[in-house]
């Protein structure tokens, strides 16, 4: 079997962040509807949550391209 463990590790981390980003907005958009009153503290909560996880998804990119 030829090629890089690298790939699979790339695969598990753009897996892993979808993951993660759908359970964000799934969860935020629930709280959204329970409290409509502070959609502005719940929408920036968000945004840095799915900031995170794609930094984290970048992250297993270019370590996937730099090994």
């Amino acid at each position: 079997m030829e090629g890089s463990l690298s790939v699979i590790g790339y695969g598990a981390s753009a897996i892993g962040s979808g993951i993660g980003v759908g359970i964000i907005f799934g969860m935020g958009m629930q709280a959204i509807a329970r409290q409509p009153e502070a959609r502005g503290v719940i929408q920036i909560n968000i945004y840095l949550g799915m900031a995170l996880v794609e930094a984290l998804a970048v992250l297993g990119f270019v370590l996937a391209i730099i090994s």
